[in-house]
């Protein structure tokens, strides 16, 4: 399958581009080419998108269908993902550099929430409260109204399931801003929206960049509620946003878990755990186990299987489903690579990898191991999203876990 060369956002029903007719180039992060480009979306098109959805909400067109009838539409969007999953994940592989199978689990994963979702929508409940007799006192649930969708770059349609199914099943509308730099494959949901059902404007689909695209919607007055998946720093200006229009937000925020090796651990399994938890996708997971602390005693022997393991990992396109795929764009490569080069300016030792492939095209990291990290380093306290391994000794169990 070709992807098609021009892509433009989905707003009130229909596919349009930008007010301003400017685009945004993606690229294949494999092999850095353009392969397409979207319409990008600034503050003139984020009132269209939040204009449409507060239109539908007020309208009640979504919110007082029976609760069953907006199951069944998000059942259906699972069965439309599932039956368009090679399509969507072919596009996915290619903006975002995952691995093809791991895109088509992806795009299942999509359809797993759309369908739980769909199941809960008319499970919804109110609750009685006896107050004695002469009172009657009850609670009836209602949605929130427009509810924001701020999508990160490395699971997009997985994480837009995850929070727009739910909204849409209590009867809300929603505006999701894709990412920018793998912004193409949510633009289907667009059509299956159409397809199922769902009335013009309950689902509205942009792409921009945080800066002014992302920062008008959390700013809209017309926005009831920010759902937000990102980093630290990002994810605290959207909470003092929430605090200071005084509405909810939902957040999920970076990570830098810690595996801990005792003695008495079957090492094979450490190194098959290690080998997903942190180069499934080159790291690229706010959950990658980035950190692993190991007990003094193993601490040699952890690392020179770790060291066997990571010789054997292939490095290459996301089609041919090797184990290290490329990080998303060469910015991200720059910033892992920095992170790397700090850890050993503060005296911790690369044991394998360290920097880019070299003479390749695209933004390609080497599986990396750093040994010695000790706990203050940068790379031991900053989420990296690249496939790099700190490694870090301790003595007792209860170091171990003031380190982690």
């Amino acid at each position: 399958m070709g992807i098609r060369s021009h892509w433009k956002n989905y707003i009130d029903g229909h596919f349009i581009d930008s007010v301003a007719g400017r685009t945004i180039e993606v690229e294949d992060p494999a092999t850095g080419e353009k392969i397409a480009e979207i319409a990008r979306a600034e503050a003139g098109d984020v009132h269209l998108a939040v204009a449409a959805a507060k239109q539908c909400f007020d309208s009640r067109a979504l919110a007082d269908l029976r609760p069953i009838n907006r199951g069944r539409m998000l059942i259906d969007v699972a069965r439309e993902l599932r039956r368009r999953q090679d399509e969507i994940a072919e596009v996915i592989c290619h903006e975002s550099g995952m691995g093809m199978v791991d895109s088509i689990d992806q795009v299942d994963c999509a359809a797993q929430y759309f369908e739980y979702y769909g199941g809960l929508a008319d499970k919804i409940e109110g609750s009685y409260i006896p107050l004695g007799k002469g009172f009657i006192d009850y609670t009836i649930p209602e949605p929130h109204g427009v509810s924001a969708h701020i999508i990160p770059w490395n699971f997009p349609i997985e994480l837009v399931a995850r929070g727009v199914a739910p909204a849409l099943a209590a009867g809300n509308t929603v505006v999701i801003k894709s990412p920018e730099l793998d912004p193409l494959h949510n633009t289907f949901l667009g059509e299956i929206a159409g397809s199922v059902g769902f009335p013009d404007g309950a689902i509205n689909i942009i792409a921009g960049y945080g800066d002014d695209c992302g920062s008008a919607l959390c700013e809209h007055p017309d926005v009831n509620q920010l759902v937000f998946t990102g980093s630290v720093p990002t994810g605290r200006k959207i909470l003092n946003c929430a605090a200071r229009r005084i509405i909810p937000a939902v957040v999920e925020l970076g990570g830098k878990s810690a595996g801990m090796v005792m003695p008495d651990a079957d090492l094979d399994k450490v190194v098959a755990s290690t080998r997903v938890g942190i180069f499934f996708f080159s790291g690229q997971v706010c959950s990658a186990m980035s950190r692993l602390l190991v007990h003094r005693s193993i601490y040699d022997d952890v690392v020179d299987r770790l060291c066997e393991m990571v010789d054997g990992l292939s490095i290459g396109h996301g089609k041919d489903n090797s184990d290290i795929t490329p990080l998303i764009s060469e910015r991200q490569l720059q910033r892992v690579e920095g992170l790397v080069q700090s850890a050993v300016d503060a005296g911790a030792k690369i044991a394998r990898g360290g920097a880019r492939v070299a003479d390749s095209p695209g933004y390609f990291m080497q599986p990396t191991l750093i040994c010695d990290a000790s706990p203050d380093m940068d790379a031991m306290q900053q989420e990296a999203f690249g496939p790099v391994l700190c490694i870090s000794a301790f003595d007792n169990e209860e170091e171990g876990v003031s380190i982690a």
